[in-house]
């Protein structure tokens, strides 16, 4: 059955979920099939930015907006040369959009990269399925359109903890980003699944930034002599990549570190600590983040599905967590103290939490106070998002100088106007 949409000629689709869910619509971008993980974003723009994240890797990303591509898609907010997510899924999408930058329509720029997508669906009850149900596998096809058929073909699909996306997406040989300005600092940034914002932010604080694949090992990061070392956000599991963890080991203490996102998780990991796969993770550019150092609330952007637990990085140490002994169950506990704990890691020394989820208590950001390094589980480059975490960028700057007050920085010093 072929539906007219817009005036063009679009087949219908299915979206099947792995708890039963199966709902009918159009098919937009490609035809075919597609199996992935499915999560949700509750961004309202940057849809572009959004799918060109190679963190989206391996997934099906549902947009809780009910319109996409009204401003079409245009070069310079690329994220990644191509697209790795899995699929699309929207509830109307827009085949004629007006803004003086578009290039293509979404829908057409989606085809081309042969992403299967599919619009007309109730998106809402595609959200609160993966809210009551946790992040699960799905498919969208236009070839199987029996919901039991696709519902028992997603439950025989593979899991996306199976397979170790990072190598997919990152580069494969290094590169160079110079700043347009002066350089102040060398750094070389491993790539898990860098976004382009990242490194153009670095840039934009006079960081000269190497980026080298996934895998490069830390002897050769090492030689290179940079002043610091950056581990990128990425997409699945952060187990897939047990390698990464061991550079960082081997990094951490002989030169300043920086992480983001997966990079976050891979510090953690390094650290010994556990990291957990939450129940369908944040995405979206509205996640509300206490720096607990300087009392002052950020709106983030944000995209993963796995982050770090911190009562697991080791005791608090009482004198330096407001007399606490016990970790609190809940890390809320903190934001309402305004008290940035501190736990004793038996391989690093002094960890403190910096930042917390206002939304869930889920730890945002780490530092270590006995050598040069910090981390957060967000994503200050705000590409797309609030640029209220731009301020990190300067921060990994004033490590690099060796400034202890590095992180202590007011949000409103670092947003753009």
């Amino acid at each position: 059955m072929n539906l007219l949409v817009d005036g063009g000629r679009h087949r219908e689709a299915l979206l099947a979920l792995e708890d039963g869910t199966a709902l009918r619509g159009r098919s937009v971008g490609a035809e075919g099939e597609t199996f992935g993980e499915i999560v949700f974003n509750t961004s309202m723009v940057g849809y572009q930015e959004i799918v060109s994240d190679p963190s989206y890797a391996g997934q099906i990303v549902t947009f809780t907006y009910p319109q996409l591509g009204n401003y079409g898609v245009n070069e310079k907010d690329m994220q990644a040369d191509a697209l790795h997510l899995k699929g699309f899924v929207c509830h109307d999408a827009c085949y004629t959009p007006s803004n003086w930058q578009s290039v293509v329509s979404l829908p057409d720029f989606l085809a081309s990269r042969g992403v299967v997508g599919i619009e007309g669906v109730d998106t809402r009850a595609v959200t609160l399925a993966i809210r009551e149900g946790g992040a699960m596998r799905a498919a969208i096809s236009t070839t199987d359109l029996d919901p039991k058929s696709l519902v028992r073909r997603v439950r025989e699909s593979p899991h996306i903890e199976e397979h170790n996306y990072v190598a997919d997406v990152s580069c494969k040989e290094p590169h160079v980003v110079r700043p347009k300005g002066e350089v102040h600092h060398r750094v070389v940034a491993v790539d898990c699944g860098e976004k382009t914002g990242i490194v153009r932010r670095m840039a934009e604080v006079g960081i000269e930034v190497t980026v080298v694949p996934w895998d490069t090992p830390a002897e050769k990061i090492i030689a290179m002599e940079p002043d610091g070392v950056f581990f990128s956000n990425g997409p699945g599991d952060p187990d897939t990549v047990p390698t990464v963890p061991e550079t960082v080991r081997a990094i951490l203490g002989k030169l300043p570190v920086f992480g983001i996102c997966l990079g976050n998780q891979m510090i953690t990991l390094a650290a010994g600590a556990r990291v957990e796969k939450l129940p369908y993770g944040h995405h979206g550019g509205n996640e509300p983040v206490m720096n607990l150092l300087t009392g002052k609330v950020e709106i983030t952007a944000q995209n993963h599905n796995y982050g770090p637990v911190f009562s697991t990085f080791g005791p608090l140490v009482p004198e330096l967590s407001g007399g606490l002994t016990e970790h609190p169950e809940s890390l809320l506990t903190w934001s309402r103290m305004h008290v940035a704990p501190v736990a004793m890691n038996e391989r690093y020394g002094r960890i403190r939490l910096t930042h917390v989820n206002l939304n869930d208590g889920t730890p945002e950001g780490i530092q270590f106070l006995d050598l040069p390094a910090f981390s957060m589980q967000y994503h200050p480059e705000a590409k797309p998002g609030p640029n209220d975490s731009a301020y990190m960028f300067e921060s990994f700057s004033r490590l690099m100088d060796g400034r202890e007050d590095y992180l202590a920085i007011d949000v409103r010093e670092g947003r753009r106007f």
